[in-house]
């Protein structure tokens, strides 16, 4: 940020400290295959990207289709964990209004403001200085009196167990026939204890994708992988 003036410093301050959603929005694009909307531009406190539905209006969402949201929802959480850029995301804390569905079916992260991002080839390092170096930036947003938690605290289940905890219940839990309806409540208890290690959760999601997979059906509907399909096991 060498370029930034101080005026374009504080402006990005300041719309960090209100909202981080529309850095985010630009930072990491839907076009280069992150699970966000399309940014059209902001100011201030208001923000224009492009119009999902909020995840809790499918709530009552035929089966098919809630094993469908659950699926993506548990995809979006794998790549903002493991992606070719090595950036972990996490949330801070969940609640539906923060995923919309576009009218193709595809479920993106409709608010970003409660994510956070560490980049793991630097992370520690950055982490270590923390202490150290306090500049306008951290000053401005968080005090200079403020320790900043350390990466290593956010565990990469994080972000799963709130989602198993708060969402998915709400998406699955009496759809389905025994003893699918069974074992699909089986893994989110299991998914959604904090108490358990990161192996075992992650686990627990992996095998709920597998039992979600072949609950969901091939329509119009999923316009986003249809007539995809039709043709290939992977949409």
């Amino acid at each position: 940020m060498d370029h930034f003036t101080d005026r374009d410093k504080l402006r990005l301050l300041y719309t960090l400290a209100v909202n981080s959603h529309p850095i985010l929005l630009q930072i990491f694009p839907g076009a280069e295959g992150w699970p966000l909307p399309k940014y059209l531009g902001s100011c201030g406190r208001f923000l224009v990207s492009t119009s999902t539905r909020p995840l809790q209006e499918f709530y009552d969402a035929p089966p098919d289709q809630a094993a469908d949201l659950a699926y993506q929802l548990l995809g979006v959480l794998e790549s903002l964990r493991s992606n070719d850029l090595n950036y972990f995301f996490y949330f801070t804390h969940i609640d539906a209004g923060m995923f919309g569905v576009f009218n193709n079916g595809h479920l993106f992260i409709r608010d970003a403001s409660a994510v956070g991002v560490i980049d793991k080839q630097e992370g520690s390092q950055e982490a270590n200085r923390a202490g150290e170096n306090k500049d306008i930036f951290s000053c401005l947003v968080s005090g200079c009196q403020a320790q900043l938690p350390s990466c290593e605290s956010i565990s990469e289940k994080q972000s799963l167990v709130l989602v198993c905890q708060k969402l998915l219940p709400r998406l699955l839990q009496g759809r389905f026939p025994s003893p699918v309806q069974d074992d699909i409540d089986s893994i989110l208890v299991q998914c959604g204890d904090s108490i358990r290690p990161d192996p075992e959760v992650l686990g627990a999601a992996s095998q709920l994708k597998d039992i979600l997979r072949p609950l969901r059906t091939c329509d119009s509907r999923f316009a986003y992988r249809y007539p995809d399909c039709k043709y290939n096991d992977k949409f």
